[in-house]
């Protein structure tokens, strides 16, 4: 079986028609659109992998003319435009799998060999308009939500988004919803965890007049305000025992009834809901129905949290200035340095708490270029919060020690006295003596592992090879034993 492979990029193409011919497939390669029409003109072939930006157009614009001639063929789409636009752009050309760049070579492999024996119903519709959706992120973590926001765009399949509080939990469902099939209907969203306990079926289900005391008139619930679009339900874990029962009937009968009403109404409604609990210790605990958990967890999608993916923080941080410069704030731009320092901290709010730090930053940095020593001050006014779960060396499954925190200032006191830095070079000064030993013992423990030491530290894998290169550290010198 022959594969047309699409990549201007020589140094990918030759890695993936290696992989590619070690599945037992032909690889045909071309680098342009005007030489891949040539190929398909000529001859079938079991499957295509495309890229998206090439020299002469946009592999995905073009597609149709891939279509025209194969109308069966798999497509395999590769992008180093790592964004939910792109994916859903992809998903719409009906394409059998979407890949952001840099992607798994075995993955892509088994795919294409996946592809190339199954056939698969194209989905047809008009291209949904995603500008101006505020999910951003290029990183491994936020691809894959991509890609499983993708698979229920053309489905009615209720969703559980599950993830921190702060994690973007909302802009997931609303993204559903404007890029779906409902996107003409409303999106209604109700905060189940601040709605009153006496009050949530009155709201969810609506009420007769005289149902009970107050009920001067007839109430239209949420379901049915949703009607014909989506319904959002958020922090779903907090939701009352009594109003779960009534929730999991209107879920399996598909009609709801409101309080004190006996006509039953047939629901036209997308479920998706979400929480910020692990909601299988609140089903142990009898806090929550577990019927209703398998009820909502038809498709799960796990928002990671910002310690995840600070991959993203730099393009989060520069799109929130942005924002911030579209209401009114002072236009600010972040240095290098300063955009690196962001990407080291904690961030245990997530994405709600770095976009309000860009906000105040926006505000009250008195530069219109905001440099390291702009960003500190603000910093050291961040409250403190309790350590998440899952923080470096945890998450990772590295065995990178964690010092004792009376050690630490211990040390800190006893360097300070010994060094005494001048007024105004204390923090690079301190970076210049701690980051050189901290890079060498994460090294030591990872044997050298670049990846693997770039997530321990939760940096950016170049990021982590450019200071290596200016700490005059090699990482061969780890992998050696004695």
């Amino acid at each position: 079986m022959r594969v047309l492979l699409l990549e201007d990029d020589m140094s990918i193409a030759i890695v993936i028609t290696a992989a590619l011919e070690d599945e037992g497939f032909g690889v045909v390669h071309c680098q342009t659109i005007a030489e891949r029409d040539r190929q398909l003109a000529g001859g079938s072939f079991a499957a295509m992998v495309t890229d998206v930006m090439l020299p002469d157009g946009d592999g995905i614009e073009t597609i149709d003319r891939v279509r025209a001639l194969h109308p069966d063929m798999p497509i395999v789409i590769l992008s180093a435009q790592n964004t939910l636009d792109t994916a859903v752009r992809a998903t719409d050309t009906g394409a059998f799998e979407y890949f952001p760049k840099p992607f798994d070579i075995d993955e892509l492999a088994r795919t294409v060999r996946q592809a190339a024996g199954a056939t698969q119903a194209r989905l047809d519709g008009d291209e949904p308009v995603a500008d101006g959706l505020p999910l951003v992120g290029r990183s491994a973590a936020m691809q894959s939500v991509f890609r499983m926001i993708t698979r229920v765009l053309r489905n009615d399949l209720t969703v559980l988004i599950l993830g921190e509080s702060g994690t973007g939990k909302e802009l997931v469902a609303e993204a559903i919803h404007q890029l779906g099939n409902r996107r003409s209907g409303p999106f209604i969203a109700v905060n189940t965890a601040a709605i009153p306990a006496e009050l949530i079926e009155s709201e969810l289900f609506g009420h007769e007049k005289g149902a009970f005391t107050g009920a001067v008139a007839r109430h239209v619930g949420k379901f049915e305000q949703a009607a014909g679009g989506t319904l959002f339900l958020d922090e779903i874990g907090d939701m009352p025992m009594q109003a779960q029962t009534r929730l999991l009937r209107a879920l399996q009968s598909g009609t709801v009834r409101r309080v004190g009403g006996r006509e039953e109404i047939r629901l036209d409604t997308r479920i998706v809901a979400a929480t910020n609990k692990d909601l299988e210790p609140e089903i142990a605990a009898g806090r929550f129905r577990e019927d209703l958990y398998y009820r909502l967890n038809v498709v799960p999608i796990h928002m990671p949290p910002l310690r995840d993916r600070r991959d993203d923080i730099d393009v989060l941080a520069r799109h929130f200035l942005q924002h911030a410069a579209n209401e009114g704030l002072p236009r600010r731009q972040l240095t290098a340095e300063a955009a690196e320092l962001l990407s080291r901290q904690p961030w245990r709010g997530n994405v709600r708490e770095l976009k309000n730090f860009i906000y105040r930053m926006a505000l009250l940095a008195r530069e219109d270029l905001i440099d390291v020593e702009l960003i500190l001050p603000l910093l050291s006014q961040e409250p403190p919060a309790p350590a998440a779960a899952g923080a470096m060396g945890e998450s990772n499954g590295h065995a990178v020690s964690h010092a004792n925190g009376a050690d630490i200032a211990s040390a800190v006191a006893q360097w300070l006295t010994a060094t005494r830095p001048a007024s105004g070079t204390i923090y690079d000064s301190a970076m210049a003596a701690f980051e050189r030993p901290l890079f060498a013992e994460v090294l030591r423990e990872t044997a050298g592992n670049q990846l693997r030491a770039a997530q321990a530290l939760g940096i950016n894998r170049n990021t982590l090879r450019k200071r290596l290169g200016e700490l005059s550290l090699d990482p061969e010198e780890f992998t050696r034993r004695p």
